[in-house]
């Protein structure tokens, strides 16, 4: 079996507020994949004491543990779980509703001998290879279907739509906000490979259309994951000048990319 994490911060002076890991349990069987962006806020009050990189780290490390200690427990059921023991961690010390608080995208895929299964809430991606080369994208679009006149940049959005129906859902401190990911369950002889993305990532495909998810996943698979970050990364410096694809976009975003070539099925 075959994996690779890469995450590299969109600016070097700053904490990364993505979180990546790969689990593979002691028993040999299975794995998962968890990748979390979390949220830049605008300056000013967010009612908390903590940072992102604080909230994105809990959050994923709570996430990483139960897909794999509980393994029968439905993805959306996990991110619940996790969302309420990181809420638990600063409750009496912060004011948890405020809209600001430290919130994050998920990615997550959890494979065992049967089955995959897969979970996705806000602007991050999950890409998923068949044994023919045929790739699907799990996406939650809810973002990208607002108007962009409700958006201020990549990291700034409008709190009339964030959390809030009609508009598109991220995970801060409600746990039922994990009903509204994207979640679902292939065969695992229908997978061979996968591939979890960040945004800042995802933006060789989504912000700069160098390729279609298909010829994102061969990438990384032919040239590395870093190949792909370091790709994102000269596109946005050609990109500084004119915002030609970023437009009101940061011209860095934390980048995220984490793949893993699935052991073969018995059988």
């Amino acid at each position: 079996m075959r994996t690779e994490l890469v995450s590299e911060p969109g600016d070097p002076s700053r904490p990364n507020e993505d979180f990546a890991a790969v689990a593979l349990p002691a028993s040999g069987q299975g794995g998962t994949v968890v990748v979390l962006d979390g949220v830049t806020p605008p300056r000013g009050e967010t009612g908390c004491l903590h940072s992102v990189p604080w909230y994105t780290a809990r959050l994923g490390g709570a996430l990483t543990e139960l897909t794999v200690s509980l393994p029968d427990v439905p993805p959306a059921e996990a991110l619940s779980r996790a969302i309420t023991r990181t809420a638990q961690a600063h409750t009496q010390t912060c004011d948890l509703s405020h809209p600001r608080t430290p919130q994050a995208t998920v990615v997550m895929a959890r494979w065992s001998q049967e089955s995959v299964d897969y979970l996705v809430l806000s602007d991050s991606a999950l890409l998923l290879e068949s044994p023919d080369g045929a790739v699907t994208a799990v996406l939650d679009d809810r973002l990208s279907r607002l108007p962009r006149a409700s958006l201020a940049t990549d990291a700034i959005v409008d709190s009339t739509v964030r959390n809030k129906e009609g508009g598109f859902f991220t995970a801060a401190a409600d746990p039922a906000v994990a009903a509204r990911a994207v979640t679902g369950t292939v065969p695992r002889g229908e997978v061979r490979a996968l591939l979890a993305l960040s945004d800042g990532a995802a933006r060789w495909v989504e912000k700069f259309h160098e390729g279609d998810w298909a010829d994102c996943l061969r990438l990384v698979r032919e040239e590395g994951a870093a190949a792909l970050v370091h790709r994102v990364r000269a596109l946005e410096r050609a990109d500084a000048g004119t915002r030609t694809h970023l437009l009101r976009s940061k011209t860095h975003d934390d980048a995220t990319a984490v793949y893993a070539e699935l052991p073969a099925t018995r059988g």
